[in-house]
């Protein structure tokens, strides 16, 4: 069997997890299995392809890498304020593996698909849940990585060995911190909580804790002063809720010699709480890993709910019974597809974050009367930046292997299956975002606004459509197997979360000609009649992809 480095370096401690309980060799047995079947996996993105080989999630690692690009120039702001530098560097390592985590790998912490085999094995379940989160372990030493491996570099020749060692421990820190503080609050959920309802509630908390990272990375910021454009720190009670202060402070002690109090109570705080939680995970683990039996179960008396509104929208946004039978579908499985929720309902929040993030900001240089004035409420469209991921995402479902119906069913208009599911979106999505952005924005920027929203809504529909008419794959919707999606189109993706920008510089050349906004309306709707209907004809049995 294939020997794999990271259990030869876990074999060091193989000591420590005996003496913790856990049966070594039971885990490292599961942990081979797992680490070889993630290597034998083809995600099913690449049937019509040319099989790939190898560990397509290992070979999608280079976005990580450019996105570690961005943590640069903190590492070089500055002269020796270690603490303002490396509190923001962290606050974006721990947005980045918080989300990763939430999003990729929470799944594998609360999968049961294996409990029916290994239960019937001598096997404890503190053993089990250590083998799941070391696995998950393992891929986020991956992530963390490729994402910090040149901004590492650069620090070496910038800061010097010492700067490069400290910066290693606290990155393995921070990565225990986020998978065991994870767990723990799937634990609190799990322990009260059963069957259906439970699994709705951890889609809830993982949106939540998607969310609540930004917020905090935000709230980081925020614990800084610029006076005279120099850095000045002072401590407030609610910074020891911070974990990247903690990782900041650590640095300020052990690099510039600075021992005051505060600063010594949050470095140990980076130093004991993943530690002291990691030890009340592994006390917990055995309750945890029974209580995942009720991931198993089915909540009782479920009571079906009505489609009356989904009906509606079909027949008032669909051209023919094929196109309004995939809108039903479609909107049935944004609503039921947990897998589906737990990766676009964090897009769907940050959407509605975002926009009130860089007002807040503003709130601090000019009055809320001044801001009305202007145009910021073009940060609507960051609403629009999740549109690619979200249509992206639609191709993938955890039942793919059902896709063989669309095959057997009569379908006469195979461009329908996209068309009524896009327009699902649009409705059951996008729409709602829109319309709470709508009404804040209204309320801070008057009703003088209201043709600039119907522009931006016009966008997104325009956006949607281009969208997929690049990320087209020649597939039916929910049909292709979530394992590593994110290997694929990843340059795409990021070319095209960032395409809502052209949207932006259309409409701000609009809006500076008298009556341009109503022009650019008229624009957007002919190219969206006329987009739309040579993207998705509704004529004859022809597929409108391949």
């Amino acid at each position: 069997m294939h020997e794999f480095r990271t259990l030869a370096l876990l074999s060091k401690f193989k000591r420590l997890f005996i003496k913790a309980g856990i049966d070594y060799d039971a885990m490292e047995t599961i942990l081979r299995m797992k680490l070889t079947m993630d290597g034998r996996r083809t995600p099913t993105i690449f049937n019509a392809q040319k099989k790939k080989e190898g560990n397509q999630f290992l070979k999608s690692l280079w976005i990580y890498g450019l996105y570690g690009l961005m943590v640069i120039p903190f590492l070089l702001f500055g002269d020796g304020h270690y603490i303002f530098q490396m509190s923001i560097v962290f606050g974006i390592i721990m947005f980045i593996l918080t989300t990763t985590m939430v999003s990729d790998f929470s799944s594998v912490l609360l999968d049961v698909r294996d409990k029916t085999i290994l239960q019937t094995k001598p096997m404890s379940s503190k053993t089990l849940g250590t083998a799941k989160t070391i696995h998950i372990l393992i891929y986020m030493f991956f992530i963390a990585g490729a994402f910090i491996a040149i901004p590492l570099v650069v620090g070496l020749f910038a800061k010097g060995i010492m700067f490069t060692l400290v910066f290693l421990v606290a990155l393995m820190l921070t990565m225990l911190f986020i998978v065991v503080v994870t767990s723990l609050v799937y634990f609190a959920v799990l322990r009260f909580f059963d069957g259906e309802k439970l699994k709705d509630i951890i889609n809830y908390v993982q949106i939540l804790l998607s969310v609540g990272v930004i917020v905090g990375y935000q709230i980081v910021i925020r614990a800084f002063d610029f006076v005279d454009i120099n850095l000045t720190y002072t401590f407030s009670w609610w910074h020891v809720f911070l974990p990247p202060i903690w990782f900041g402070s650590a640095f300020e002690i052990l690099l510039n010699q600075d021992f005051s109090n505060v600063l010594i109570l949050l470095s140990a705080l980076a130093l004991l709480v993943p530690i002291v939680s990691m030890y009340v995970y592994v006390r917990l683990m055995p309750s945890f890993e029974r209580n995942m039996d009720k991931l198993m179960s089915e909540s009782k008396n479920k009571r079906k709910k009505s489609n009356w509104w989904v009906d509606l929208w079909a027949k008032l946004c669909c051209r023919s019974r094929d196109e309004k039978a995939f809108f039903r579908f479609g909107a049935l499985m944004m609503q039921q597809e947990r897998e589906f929720k737990l990766k676009v309902y964090p897009a769907l929040g940050f959407s509605l974050v975002f926009p009130f993030i860089f007002i807040f900001t503003e709130l601090q240089m000019r009055t809320l009367a001044d801001i009305s004035t202007g145009k910021m409420f073009l940060l609507i469209y960051f609403g629009n930046m999740m549109i690619p991921s979200i249509i992206h995402t639609m191709q993938f479902s955890i039942n793919h292997k059902g896709s063989w119906l669309f095959k057997a069913a009569p379908i006469q208009q195979p461009g329908a299956a996209y068309s009524g599911t896009l327009k699902a979106f649009l409705v059951k999505l996008y729409l709602p975002i829109f319309v709470l952005l709508s009404i804040a924005f209204i309320a801070i920027f008057s009703w003088r606004i209201v043709p600039d929203l119907f522009a931006v809504l016009l966008g997104a529909i325009l956006h949607t459509l281009l969208t997929y008419k690049w990320l087209n794959s020649g597939a039916f919707p929910f049909t292709q197997s979530f394992e590593f999606a994110q290997a694929e189109g990843s340059a795409k993706m990021f070319l095209l979360t960032f395409s809502a920008g052209i949207f932006v510089i259309g409409h701000l050349i609009a809006s500076a000609i008298t009556g341009g906004v109503y022009a650019y309306i008229a624009v957007l709707l002919i190219a969206i009649f006329i987009g739309w209907r040579k993207v998705f004809p509704m004529k004859g049995d022809v597929p409108v992809w391949g």
